[in-house]
């Protein structure tokens, strides 16, 4: 649910978590062992045009240790820094990358330059964790192109502005006994899943759930040697991943995202000049008692929760212990939290109300999942 305000207005929007579809293996979970790597290295962008570092000691060190390397004794009075920037490259390394592939990379000022535009980085190695080299960056910066101020033109990208100059090792990868598989999500229910499903695929006890986030794969035996097809075949199959009940609230941006499973228990609710009770049985209430004090929530029956809903230009009755301008409701038991919103709204409630009742409903045990506040 998510909500914006115009004068006196507020528009909401619902985002419910519905009806769970089958997704592809290969969507929820990652073959251990394949992934990227992250690359970094530091370097100079030359040929701006006064827009380079100006106080920087450690750009002028670099020009010249630079320029020492090609064959120049230069003086640090010599260097002309406005022209030149001191920058980290950034790039990542994906999986089975083989040496002459490209890779592309961003350029990130670190001194005070004024703007990367029409830049140049110069031959720059690129290393990973290890402090390995894995590429060689070097090319044109091209700053992203905006309007006004939203241009920022300290951060500049190369597009295939580096070369592999490393192989990433996967010894004998077709050929493993056993592949580990790692849900993007734990969940036992899952993981459970994926097993079942893998084995009635393979035919045979060949996946393992080892914990909510790993399933472990024997490769049978028409597949020794030929791992590759074995995951490409796995990963195509699909499975129904299982999820948490779930509300996420953001109390910065009024967003409410709702998941299918969460309900809500036995519960009344008041709040303001809105009372709405959850289940429970509905008892009628005489005419002669006495009006209910204010901030207490009562059982009403049927025939004065409709007349409260049909007409709020109608006199209140006596002994009502509502308003006039009150808002009644009663949901069934065991509703779900997407029904219990709309009814909010429907009623009135503005999103930072519902937000407070989503909490308190959460603090009184009535709402049966979890609610997690960003």
């Amino acid at each position: 649910m998510k909500y914006a305000q115009r004068g006196s207005l507020s528009f909401i929007i619902f985002l419910f978590c519905v009806d769970v579809w089958a997704v592809r293996l290969k969507d929820i979970a990652n073959i251990r062992g394949v992934r990227d790597n992250q690359l970094i290295g530091y370097g100079l962008v030359v040929g701006l045009k006064g827009t380079g570092d100006s106080k920087s000691e450690f750009t002028n060190k670099s020009m010249k240790r630079m320029l020492e390397k090609l064959g120049m004794k230069v003086e640090d009075s010599e260097v002309a820094k406005k022209n030149v920037a001191a920058v980290l490259i950034t790039a990542t390394l994906p999986p089975f990358a083989r040496a002459g592939n490209k890779l592309d990379i961003t350029v990130n000022s670190i001194g005070d330059a004024g703007s990367l535009e029409g830049g140049t980085i110069v031959q720059t190695p690129l290393r990973g964790a290890d402090q390995n080299i894995y590429a060689v960056a070097q090319g044109p910066v091209i700053i992203g192109k905006g309007s006004g101020k939203s241009v920022h033109s300290t951060v500049g990208y190369v597009s295939g502005g580096a070369i592999i100059e490393k192989d990433v090792q996967q010894d004998s990868f077709g050929n493993r006994k056993m592949y580990r598989l790692t849900l993007h999500n734990p969940d036992i229910t899952t993981a459970v899943r994926v097993s079942h499903t893998v084995n009635m695929d393979l035919g045979g006890q060949y996946a393992t759930a080892v914990d909510p986030a790993t399933i472990d794969i024997v490769v049978p035996f028409s597949y020794e040697g030929k791992g590759v097809e074995l995951l490409a075949n796995i990963e195509s199959l699909d499975v129904e991943p299982d999820t948490h009940a779930k509300v996420v609230v953001n109390e910065k941006t009024g967003t409410v995202i709702i998941g299918e499973n969460v309900r809500i228990s036995s519960v009344a609710i008041s709040h303001g000049d809105i009372s709405l009770k959850v289940g429970g049985k509905k008892q009628a209430q005489p005419e002669e008692e006495k009006p209910a004090a204010a901030g207490s929530v009562e059982s009403r029956g049927p025939a004065s929760v409709e007349s409260s809903l049909a007409s709020e230009n109608m006199p209140p009755k006596p002994g009502s212990g509502f308003a006039k301008n009150d808002h009644v409701k009663i949901l069934k038991e065991s509703v779900s939290v997407g029904e219990l919103v709309q009814s909010l709204n429907q009623m009135g409630v503005s999103p930072k109300d519902l937000i407070i009742i989503l909490q308190n409903i959460k603090a009184s045990g009535a709402l049966q999942g979890e609610l997690e506040i960003l």
